[in-house]
Formats: structure tokens, C-alpha cells, sequence
């Protein structure tokens, strides 16, 4: 499916969703739902799997949006039962594009009976686990590194699945949210870093997991904690929850990236509103950099909560000074050159009215190749704008990210080649700030700022430094940044 316009990928990529439900009969209708709410987490594709007593386990995986696919009736009536997980999906490991065969939840039979999962994250070390799997006789059917989990519960000598799936995750490194089931339980797992998010709520007599919270408010359940780091919950069909601890103790270090840009503002992270939090990032951006302007103006649609904050710690105005074209979905039709050179304007349009004559501040999430900035800042200058200055909600994205979520090769990052002078150059703005790390931490509720000695995220895409090694990639070649 290709993207909307060539700028598509100037964003880092949400990583993926996943969603659980037991208990509730037509478990796979509130699946879709907590979906079609996770939709920002991947676009790519999605699939539910649900178990019926009667007709057993079933599955249904299709490319494309959960509303125009998981919406039919006559799709959703195949999957019957009061237990089902589901997933969405944004290519992270495997073949971007790929074939059906990739697409989750996946399924597996085991002697004591069948299982599914689907993950959000990334196993750092699944290309290691898949030449061994393969060297001992496993066939993969796929290019996804969570059939390495499949695999390595099938070999596991363990009496039931949960135990099975406790001794896979030993032998898996990374950062993942599992849900799984079988045909009596649902399980869900965090990584013993907490890295990716993964949430419990009740609805009447049945549970639910879920990537995030707005995902429990869709279907009216009321949140009840997140899944703690190194966590495995496993509910059983009578509605008991067992709580379980297969890794080692960790400090927690959870992703700082799902409070700047992947969670919906709606959601609550961590105990605090992501709104909020991103409306903090912009009144520190304010304190950090501030400059004289008439108009602070978001880039829509992440950027809305920090130029809220900015405008009003700083007290220059708050305008909607560009429009997002709502209706410009991944599905938009092949473009001809003249519409591809159009560029962002298929997706952004400028009020001219409000932008004439005026100093600009603009505030985005993030700067990862920096092509988008550049086509914003022209097309605010084309309006008619005297100056543009850009403020960004997050310090400057220098490293990959190797655990779930797509980003361009090192290379290829603006912030890895250039200094923040050197890039206020390159996009030809008046000035350019990125908010501090330290910044950062304070408005996700760290007074005293990012402890060097034990940080209290994980934020390796900002400073290289990776608390799990990347050991597939280390592999490849990979230098990781020198210790201080």
C-alpha cells in the first residue's frame, strides 16, 4: 500500500498495536473496535483471531484499515467466542509491504492444544533465534520475527502454554507487548524494561489488553492498571488473573518517544495524560527557546498539544495557521508527477490570512530527514510569512530505533550529520530549537531532569545509548555509541 505522498516518510513509524478481550461473548467485535482505535499505532494491515468451543480457532488477516475490512458482518460472524486477540501493523521487522503471511495474530498447534499471539515491538536478537531454530528443523512461514516465539514455545518441554511462552521469552531479547491466547486463557506479557506499553481494563465480567488506554475507552471499559514491566498476566475463562514475573528484575525504562508522538493524546501513559505531558514539552520548549513572533502555529496533527503550551508560557498567540486535509488517506490514488512534486500540499494547506505578514513560529514533534520541514517552511514563506522559526518537541533524533519502531538508517537521520546550526541552515529557517533531553524529562514529570547514571526512559533514539544491545544489528555492523 503506498503512502499518501513521498513525505510519508519523514516520520518516524508507529510500531504496532495489539488488543486482547476475554469473557465477553462476540470477543471479536470488541477487538475491532479497540482496533479501529489503535489505528495511529499501524496502517499496514491488521487480524483477529477468536476461539469458539464449536468451531474452534479462527482468523481473519487482511491488508488495509480496520473500518474497511473488520466492519462486515459477514467477516466478523466468522469469528465467534468470548475470547480474541487482535493486532495492526506498521512493518517494523520482515519485509515492508509484505505478503498476508506476516500479517498477525499468529497461530500455532501445540500438544496440549492451539495458541495465537501478537506483539508490538521488537526481538533485537531474532535473526540469531531463527538460524538456530532453522539449523534445529523449524520451518518458518514467514518473515516476522514473532514466529520466533511460535517456535521456540513448540520446542519447549514445559506442560502448559503459559509455561511454554515463559520459556520462549528467555530466550528472547528486545522490547515487546505480547498478547496471546489459547483456548482458555489470555495472556499478556511486557518486557522486563517496560519499553513498549501494554495496559489491563475490565469491562462488566470480562478483561481487556490494550497497547493504550483510548482503546479501553472505545468500548466503555474502565482501566484498571498497566501490565508492569517484565510482567505476564494470564486470565483463565472463569475470570481469575494470575500475575507472573519471568525476567530478571529491572530498573524500568520505558519508551519516551509514546509520550512526544506514537500514543494518542487521549491516552494516559505512566499515570499521566499524554495531552498534558505534550502540552508541558511546549511551555519548557517556550523557557528553553524563546523568540520574538506575532503567531505560534502547530504542524498538525502532533504538533497542536506543545503549541498550545508554548503560546501560552510564552504569551504570543496560539493560530491554526495550517489545515490538515482530512480526507487524505494511505489509499489516495496513484499520483501523476505534477501531483507528486505537490509534495506535502496534498496533505497540509496554509491560512493565508492568518500567516501574511507575520512572524511564524512553528512547532512540530520531531525533524527525522528534515524534507517535511523544508516544504512546510516553503509553503508559510509562499503565504506571505516575514519570518519562520521552527521549535521542536522533542530533542534531535540522531540514532535508529531497534525496538519496534521504523526508522531510516543512521545516515540518513538529519540530526546524526548535522549540528543544530548546521540544520537551521539546511531547512533556510530564521532559527531552529529543539527542546533538551533534560527539557524532555521534565515534562514527563522528572523535576531534576534525565538521571545520566540511570536514565529513567528508554531514549536511545535521542542519545545512542541502547538498554538492550541490538544484537542482530551489532551483527551487521552496527557501532554503538562509545560509553563516556
Amino acid at each position: 500500500m503506498p503512502p499518501a505522498h513521498p513525505f510519508d516518510d519523514d516520520k518516524l513509524r508507529e510500531e504496532c498495536g495489539v488488543y486482547g478481550v476475554t469473557g465477553l461473548p462476540e470477543a471479536a467485535n470488541f477487538v475491532a473496535l479497540g482496533l479501529h482505535a489503535l489505528q495511529h499505532r499501524g496502517q499496514e494491515a491488521g487480524g483477529i483471531v477468536s476461539y469458539d468451543p464449536d468451531t474452534g480457532f479462527n482468523s481473519a488477516r487482511r491488508f488495509g484499515y480496520v473500518r474497511d475490512n473488520f466492519t462486515k458482518a459477514s467477516l466478523m460472524e466468522t469469528l465467534p467466542g468470548t475470547v480474541a486477540i487482535g493486532h495492526v501493523r506498521y512493518s517494523t521487522a520482515g519485509k515492508k509491504g509484505a505478503a498476508i503471511r506476516d500479517v498477525q495474530p499468529f497461530f500455532g498447534e501445540f500438544s496440549m492444544g492451539g495458541a495465537a499471539i501478537a506483539h508490538n515491538g521488537n526481538i533485537t536478537n531474532a535473526e540469531e533465534l531463527r538460524h538456530d531454530l532453522i539449523e534445529r528443523g523449524s520451518i518458518f512461514q514467514s518473515s516476522s520475527d514473532t514466529e520466533c516465539i511460535i517456535h521456540l514455545m513448540a520446542r519447549s518441554m514445559a506442560k502448559s502454554i503459559p509455561d511454554r511462552m515463559e520459556d520462549a521469552l528467555r530466550r528472547v531479547e528486545g522490547a515487546f507487548s505480547i498478547v496471546a491466547m489459547t483456548r482458555t486463557k489470555l495472556m499478556g506479557v511486557r518486557d522486563a524494561l517496560g519499553v513498549r506499553p501494554l495496559v489491563l481494563g475490565q469491562f462488566g465480567d470480562g478483561w481487556v489488553l490494550s497497547s493504550e488506554t483510548c482503546a479501553l475507552d472505545i468500548i466503555g471499559a474502565r482501566f484498571v492498571r498497566e501490565i508492569e514491566p517484565g510482567e505476564m498476566v494470564v486470565i483463565s475463562a472463569d475470570g481469575s488473573l494470575e500475575s507472573r514475573r519471568p525476567f530478571r528484575p529491572k530498573a524500568s525504562r520505558s519508551c519516551i518517544f509514546e509520550h512526544v508522538y506514537f500514543s494518542r493524546p487521549d491516552s494516559i501513559l505512566g499515570g499521566r495524560s499524554v495531552y498534558e505531558t505534550r502540552r508541558q514539552i511546549g511551555v519548557e520548549l517556550a523557557r528553553e527557546a524563546p523568540v520574538e513572533a506575532d503567531l505560534v502555529c502547530p504542524v498538525p496533527d502532533s504538533g497542536t498539544p506543545a503549541a498550545i503550551g508554548y503560546a501560552a508560557e510564552s504569551g504570543i498567540p496560539f493560530g491554526l495557521g495550517i489545515t490538515r486535509n482530512q480526507y487524505m488517506g494511505r489509499t489516495f490514488i496513484e499520483p501523476t508527477e505534477q501531483i507528486r512534486n505537490m509534495g506535502v500540499r496534498l496533505k497540509l494547506n496554509v491560512n493565508r490570512a492568518l500567516i501574511a505578514g507575520k512572524r511564524v513560529i512553528l512547532v512540530d514533534d520531531s525533524v527525522v530527514r528534515g524534507t517535511t520541514s523544508q516544504k512546510i517552511r516553503e509553503m508559510i514563506l509562499d503565504a506571505g510569512a516575514k519570518e519562520v522559526h521552527f521549535r521542536i518537541a522533542s530533542p534531535p533524533t540522531a540514532w535508529p530505533c531497534f525496538y519496534g519502531v521504523d526508522t531510516p538508517e543512521r545516515s540518513k537521520l538529519l540530526a546524526a550529520n548535522m549540528t543544530e546550526d548546521e540544520m537551521c541552515a539546511h531547512l533556510n529557517v530564521d532559527s531552529l530549537k529543539f527542546i533538551s533531553l533534560d527539557g524532555l524529562y521534565r515534562a514527563v514529570g522528572e523535576a531534576n531532569g534525565r538521571d545520566p547514571k540511570a536514565p529513567q526512559y528508554c531514549d536511545a533514539c535521542f542519545s545512542g545509548e541502547y538498554p538492550v544491545a541490538p544484537s542482530d544489528m551489532i551483527a551487521k555492523g552496527f557501532t554503538v555509541k562509545a560509553a563516556e
